[in-house]
């Protein structure tokens, strides 16, 4: 099948923390390390063809670490990307299990040069290629699919148990030197079918949220721009306790019209830079 993929995607501070830890990286687009969030709802459609890549960041770490660690990571995504793109498209999982130790590095690289002992990212990312889709993650960022009719988290919380008192430490984020601990991204491969949708959320959501809400919000049959705005509302009358990142995508059949017209779309931004 010939797909486009559409993506909405939006980052807010929340109500209560006074900086932001969160970035993304969507098809190009990030945030600067000193950020306030996005302004709105922003979207986009792209074709298949292109291999689109979709990632959420959620930084840890004291005082300016957590937004330095998302971004590092964002940063060193698209370098990677860039250069590899041939390979996502030719042998995704050699791509993924490549990206994910240049995050890491990048990161474990920036803290060394900064005499940071603490600061890390998790990831959750979708990455499309002509034949199929795959899902990626680290940490507690999830990753959700929704085809109107069912419903599901796919993918992995790295989480050692749970803790009563506070959040549950992570058993695998970016950030970790490779001589303590394996870099293990959960990973999975999905068939394109026209009217999937796939949610990638910070646990800003997650922790105002139950996935019975967000099944509710994501089977509407409106915009994907209205869908992560309402998203974000919900999550923010919740208390929005943490920074809030959402970006939703959805695989949509490309009519030979609209393939001319991102093709040409394309060739004219390549001619451009």
């Amino acid at each position: 099948m010939a797909y486009q993929i559409e993506y909405a995607y939006t980052c807010h501070m929340g109500r209560v923390r006074a900086n932001n830890e969160d970035n993304f990286w969507c098809c190009g687009e990030l945030l600067p390390a000193e950020n306030h969030g996005t302004q709105g709802i922003r979207s986009e459609t792209i074709s298949g063809n292109r291999t689109p890549a979709l990632a959420v960041f959620d930084g840890m770490g004291g005082e300016s670490c957590g937004e330095m660690a998302a971004f590092v990571a964002s940063r060193e995504f698209g370098k990677y990307y860039s250069a590899n793109k041939r390979t996502l498209r030719d042998v995704p999982e050699d791509f993924i299990q490549g990206v994910c130790k240049s995050m890491n590095k990048a990161v474990c690289g920036y803290s060394e040069e900064n005499h940071i002992q603490s600061m890390g990212t998790t990831l959750a990312m979708t990455l499309f290629t002509p034949e199929s889709m795959f899902v990626c993650n680290l940490g507690d960022s999830r990753i959700y699919f929704s085809d109107g009719e069912h419903f599901r988290q796919v993918s992995t919380d790295h989480v050692l148990g749970r803790n009563l008192l506070g959040k549950a430490p992570l058993t695998q984020y970016l950030g970790v030197p490779e001589e303590q601990q394996i870099l293990e991204p959960s990973i999975q491969e999905i068939e394109h079918k026209e009217g999937y949708r796939y949610l990638m959320c910070s646990d800003g959501v997650t922790d105002m949220l139950s996935d019975g809400e967000i099944a509710d919000i994501l089977a509407r049959e409106i915009p994907l721009a209205d869908i992560v705005e309402l998203l974000l509302e919900r999550a923010l009358q919740k208390g929005g306790r943490d920074n809030v990142t959402i970006v939703l995508c959805e695989v949509q059949k490309q009519d030979s019209g609209r393939r001319l017209k991102t093709w040409l779309k394309g060739l004219k931004d390549k001619n451009e830079r």
